[in-house]
């Protein structure tokens, strides 16, 4: 969910990078001159919980609240630092073979995303499980994987010519499935929380298309538009799996709302468009098939007009003080968040816009502001957040690492793989007790606010 353009590149003037984590109660940002983790669990209030000078970062991640964070940037492009930013310390970092372009986390897997192939590793102690070597070429990294520890499914493009996507079981390292999604290459793919069901969008942009998860079945279809082709940038389910909301280079959020027939084959509360979307229905019967798959597309339930056009950004659906928001990160600098009418749906209505990167004097005053009315928000420990509740799936699917990691073609074995034991990160200090890094160094510099 990168703003920017990778490592070749940043984006627009403002941010480089800007990424929700799993549950969409943080945000990272970067920028020439580093990285911000804010809190998004207030409306009125954006906390910033840690802030870095590490420059011209273009990839950073969280994992979920905890202290855990990835940080790439242009100066190494092919190096993922992996920091406890609580600490101020580095826990590892890996080199690649070539820049690494997106990287994906949940409490059991952290994926690494190169053009031409995909590192799986096992978060518990950063050890190479697997290598997924001469995957079709996708130059701007996409990939999801889900955050459900139980469901850990990953999807990546399987073709650069048509809109295939693979589904891939991270835990038990198996591909699972081929989804033949979309006519055109791959622009979009996300999961929702149970890694039940998977949304894509293509390059053309006019069609959001859901899948059922494992099984790879088509379950709905969404029509964004019908005059212009738009490059999708983001989509992304509400909590509830109620909502897909899908943001592009234009002026135009859509959200769109997930129903479904009840068994008896009636709608549980019958509104105008579902008896319009019926009338078509029966209609469409009689219709050439190209127009009647157009009939059977839902549209948006609602919709953002944002205040700018073309620049890129990243949306998402999160439940803030107990109301459905959308919440959209733009290059520009800037977090809007939107209240969403989850019966009537329509235009959303902006209710606060957020500077991410403003001046460290209003910054700072604000902060005085908040540390004399409430205290700053704790971070979960990284231990605490890794602990899995649910049974625990057999060693045997999630310890090791197969035998042709970074083995074939050439391809840098990261030295992590020679490590002598294991990091451990459930220790009662929260923090591993070795540093893995290729210069024998700690490098991980920033600052608490």
């Amino acid at each position: 969910m990168e703003t920017g353009e990778g490592a070749d590149g940043p984006g627009a003037p403002g941010l480089c990078c800007a990424s929700f984590n799993q549950d969409t109660t943080s945000l990272a940002v970067g920028n020439k001159t580093g990285y911000r983790l804010f809190s998004v669990t207030s409306v009125d209030k954006l906390d910033c919980v840690y802030e870095s000078e590490t420059p011209d970062v273009y990839i950073v991640e969280r994992l979920f609240s905890s202290s855990l964070v990835v940080v790439v940037s242009q100066a190494t492009p092919r190096r993922m630092n992996v920091y406890h930013f609580k600490k101020g310390t580095e826990i590892c970092n890996y080199s690649y073979s070539n820049n690494i372009l997106s990287v994906r986390l949940n409490r059991q897997r952290l994926v690494v995303c190169l053009e031409e192939s995909i590192y799986i590793h096992n978060i518990k102690d950063m050890k190479l499980l697997k290598t997924l070597l001469s995957t079709p070429p996708n130059p701007s990294g996409l990939c999801a994987l889900s955050i459900n520890h139980s469901n850990s499914y990953l999807a990546y493009p399987g073709s650069v010519t048509i809109g295939e996507i693979i589904v891939y079981d991270a835990n038990n390292l198996n591909t699972v499935t081929m989804i033949p999604a979309h006519d055109s290459p791959l622009a979009a793919i996300t999961f929702n929380a149970s890694g039940t069901k998977l949304a894509s969008a293509s390059e053309r942009g006019t069609v959001i298309r859901v899948f059922s998860i494992p099984e790879g079945l088509r379950l709905l279809e969404f029509r964004r538009g019908m005059k212009r082709y738009v490059s999708i940038s983001s989509l992304s389910f509400s909590p509830d799996n109620q909502f897909l909301c899908a943001s592009s280079n234009t002026e135009t959020v859509h959200i769109f709302k997930l129903e479904h027939s009840s068994p008896s084959g009636e709608e549980s509360s019958p509104t105008w468009s579902a008896y319009m979307g019926k009338m078509f229905s029966a209609a469409s019967s009689y219709l050439p098939a190209q127009v009647s798959d157009m009939m059977n597309q839902d549209r948006a339930f609602a919709t953002v007009r944002l205040d700018v056009f073309g620049q890129k950004n990243v949306c998402a659906l999160a439940t803030i003080q107990k109301f459905p928001r959308l919440l959209v990160a733009s290059s520009d600098g800037q977090l809007c968040i939107y209240n969403l009418d989850p019966h009537e749906g329509g235009e959303c209505v902006l209710v606060k816009k957020h500077r991410l990167f403003g001046l460290d004097e209003e910054r700072g005053t604000a902060e005085e502001e908040s540390e004399t009315a409430t205290p700053a928000p704790t971070c979960q420990s990284y231990a605490a957040t890794v602990a899995i509740s649910a049974a625990t799936p057999s060693p045997a699917t999630l310890t090791g690492y197969s035998e042709d990691g970074g083995a074939k073609k050439g391809e840098i074995i990261p030295e992590h793989e020679f490590a002598a034991g294991p990091v451990c990160l459930d220790d009662e200090n929260e923090f591993p007790p070795i540093n893995w890094c290729r210069d024998g160094t700690g490098s991980g510099k920033g600052r608490r606010t």
